[in-house]
């Protein structure tokens, strides 16, 4: 195990902890490999050869609206321009902007408004222009 020197004052205090046991460590990556080959499998049918996935960069609730009564920032069939808003991803009560990273048409909106929204999940379907 592991032994720490904590000193307050004077005096000298000694913290060990157990060594971690193997199997546990073991055990917790399987789950993640297994989900990390699944996520790339189930948003592959959805992008093809003619088109871009715009993907989420964090985990959290997708807002296709900058407020509930404002109109979304982009629909199917609009043009945008690199640098554009395309929703926003709130995480922690921050609202995150999502942009164009190069001028594209949205082909399909993959996320509705104020849903759940996975680390690398699509959110649209665009083609470069």
């Amino acid at each position: 195990g592991e032994k720490i020197h904590i000193k307050r004052g004077p005096e000298k205090e000694f913290v060990q902890f157990a060594a971690p046991q193997a199997p546990v460590a073991a055990v917790i990556p399987e789950p993640v490999s297994r989900a990390t080959e699944a996520s790339p499998g189930a948003s592959a049918p959805a992008v093809n050869d003619m088109y871009d996935a715009v993907p989420s960069p964090m985990v959290g609730t997708v807002y296709r609206k900058p407020s509930p009564e404002a109109a979304p920032f982009v629909e199917v069939g609009d043009v945008v321009e690199a640098g554009q808003t395309l929703c926003l991803v709130e995480a922690m009560k921050m609202y995150n902007e999502i942009e164009a990273e190069f001028k594209c048409k949205i082909v399909e909106i993959v996320k509705a408004d104020a849903t759940p929204v996975e680390f690398g999940e699509t959110l649209f379907l665009v083609e470069r222009l």
